[in-house]
Formats: structure tokens, C-alpha cells, sequence
């Protein structure tokens, strides 16, 4: 089955970019609807050179929320010694803000903004919850990027956007836990997702990853839809040389191997997935450690309650979300027929929504 009112929006020809749209500052800000279904964020990732991943969220409303749900703030660590802490806030509205102009985001006392040097943009990222402090600057490395313009459009008036408003950064700022405070440096990624409609109906599953090589930067996020939108798989790739980007293109095709259960989640992953587009690229992610494992069921209220549960998940499904450590292989073709491997390790990410 197929749809003809899925659109994905690349520049062409076919579903890539021969020229990459020039992503403006309003593409990384609040993508304002009066739609109850109307969901957006904006992320920030850093491996930093003491050993910690810092992850931080600023969510007006993500799409499993209620409609209506206050904007929340997220923040994950991952430690060197493989410890993770997770801590969620969620303010009212009034305590927020969120710039229909650029990247200017405010939840509680938690921010970003951007600023512009070069033409390249420099993040100010600050979140502080519980006796956590991070304080971090992202300058680009890589124009801000979206496949084609940045929206797929299902039909109905359903829309999910990305925007990748740092593919690659070097980060420089500050992290304190507790009394301990460290002067960091690192790798950085922001980007941000917006749209229309409720997802758990859409969407089936997506993937989303990258890696960083000394040469090489990969982004992808592939979205597998639902049996009533096609079982449509859309999958945005990118990939850059340097500040060069090389490929932009929804041509990929994404293959998950055997399945393996995950209790915290309740639900099984794949123990890899493998991306390919014939004579461009090959990328295998093989799981190495499932780093964090959530049922997505139990952060609705009441919904969530352990006597309601199976009863939800009968009717609804059972959303779980992972994120990954996982080895990698990476082949890309060039124009001259050279062929580059690099390999390495990577945390990549599995949200399912049914």
C-alpha cells in the first residue's frame, strides 16, 4: 500500500539534493500552530573530554504528550564509568520562551541561543537542575543543514520537520555536579524537530544517529511509518568531508537484524540495523551496549499507572525508546571511485512509538 499524499520536500532530483537548501535562522526557531497537536524541541549533545555525555532537551510539548502539556526541560549524563542520571522538569508556559526568529529558547532557567560568527552560528547552551550545571558554547564546524526543506508532509495536516542546526561543533564551557566542576572541551551536535499531528498514529519507529571520524561527519534519521501511511520508510542521510557536505539524500535503505528483548523497555530492539545507498555509502551499526532503555508508556499520567498499563498497550501499542552504543562501519564512495572505511563507536538512538 502507498500514499500519494506523503510528500517528503527534497530539492531533487528524485529524493536527494543536488543543491542544499540555505537553512536560515527562522528554520531553527518555534515553528508556531494553534494545532493541540503541535509538538516541537531542540537538543544538544556533547561528548566532552573528561569522560562525561552531557544530552540536554528544551520540549515545548513532545508528540506523546497530552495535549496541552507543559514545556519540560530534560537533561542526561553519562559518566565514564557507564553511569547515566536523568533528570525532568516541566514549567508553566509563563516561565517560558521561544523566539519565532531564531534559536532562542528559554524553559524555566534552562536556555539556548544563537549568535553569529563567520556565518557559521555558535550556540549558548545553559541548563541547571537539581546540582547540575552545564554551561556550554557549540561553534559550528558545519553549516547548519535540513534534507531538502526540512518537512515531510503525511496528509491531513500532519508534518514532522527537522533541522539541524549544528551537524558538527566544537563545544567549550563548563560542567559542574555537585561540588565537583570541570573546564571541558568536546564534540557537539544540536538540532531541533518540530510538528503537526499525532505521531503514535504516523509513525511506527525511527532510528537517528551519527558519527564524527577525523574526515567524516554522518547524520541520518530514518522514519518507518505506519501500515495506514504505506509503511512508507523515510530516511534522510547526510554526510560531510571536512566542512564539505558530500551527500544529501533520502535514498537509503535501512535493514534491522535479529531482535533481542530489553526489560526496561519492554519491548525487543534490533541487535543492528545497516544503512545503504548503492555505489555512495555503507554504514552497520552492530549494538554493543543498550546504554538506556525506557518505556514511554510510564511517563503518561494515569495512562501510565501500572493497573492501566496492559490495557494501553493492547490498544495502543507499547512506545519504548532506546539509546545505543554501538561499533560502526562506514564505506563511502567518491566521485573518483575511491572507496574510504572508517570504523569506530557511536551512540545512536530507537524510538518506538507503537
Amino acid at each position: 500500500m502507498s500514499r500519494t499524499d506523503l510528500v517528503e520536500a527534497w530539492n531533487g532530483p528524485g529524493r536527494a539534493d543536488g543543491s542544499l537548501t540555505d537553512v536560515r535562522p527562522e528554520h531553527n526557531a518555534l515553528h508556531a500552530s494553534t494545532k493541540l497537536t503541535a509538538f516541537e524541541h531542540w537538543y544538544f549533545d556533547a561528548a566532552l573530554d573528561n569522560g562525561y555525555t552531557v544530552v540536554g532537551f528544551l520540549t515545548k510539548r513532545r508528540p506523546e504528550d497530552l495535549p496541552r502539556s507543559r514545556p519540560w526541560v530534560e537533561i542526561i549524563l553519562y559518566g565514564p564509568d557507564g553511569s547515566r542520571r536523568q533528570i525532568a522538569q516541566r514549567y508553566p508556559a509563563r516561565a517560558c520562551h521561544f523566539s519565532v526568529e531564531k534559536c532562542d529558547v528559554a524553559v524555566g532557567e534552562n536556555f539556548a541561543y544563537v549568535t553569529f560568527h563567520d556565518e557559521l552560528p555558535t550556540y549558548t547552551v545553559h541548563f541547571a537542575e537539581d546540582d547540575v550545571v552545564i554551561d556550554l558554547e557549540f561553534a559550528n564546524e558545519i553549516a547548519p543543514w535540513m534534507p531538502g526543506q526540512g518537512e515531510t508532509h503525511f496528509g491531513n495536516g500532519e508534518v514532522f520537520g527537522w533541522c539541524v542546526g549544528g551537524p558538527r561543533a566544537k563545544v567549550t564551557g563548563r560542567l559542574s555536579i555537585g561540588a565537583k566542576r570541570w573546564e571541558v572541551t568536546g564534540t557537539g551536535y544540536a538540532d531541533h524537530n518540530w510538528g503537526v499531528g499525532d505521531m503514535r498514529k504516523v509513525i511506527d519507529r525511527w532510528h537517528w544517529g551519527r558519527l564524527y571520524v577525523e574526515d567524516y561527519s554522518l547524520l541520518y534519521a530514518v522514519v518507518l511509518t505506519q501500515e495506514g501511511y504505506g509503511s512508507h520508510q523515510i530516511a534522510p542521510v547526510m554526510v560531510a568531508d571536512g566542512a564539505e557536505v558530500i551527500l544529501s539524500s533520502g535514498e537509503a535503505v535501512l535493514e534491522e537484524g535479529p531482535l533481542l528483548p530489553e526489560a526496561d523497555a519492554g519491548r525487543d530492539y534490533p541487535s543492528w540495523i545497516s544503512l545503504t545507498i548503492p555505489g555512495r555509502l555503507e554504514l552497520r551499526l552492530d549494538v554493543r551496549t543498550v546504554l538506556h532503555g525506557h518505556d514511554l508508556l510510564g511517563d503518561i499520567p494515569v495512562v501510565g499507572s501500572k493497573v492501566l498499563r496492559p490495557l494501553v498497550s493492547r490498544l495502543v501499542g507499547h512506545p519504548g525508546y532506546f539509546r545505543f552504543e554501538s561499533d560502526f562501519r562506514l564505506s563511502v564512495t567518491r566521485d573518483d571511485g575511491r572507496v574510504d572505511v572508517r570504523t569506530g563507536t557511536t551512540l545512536h538512538e530507537l524510538v518506538a512509538l507503537r
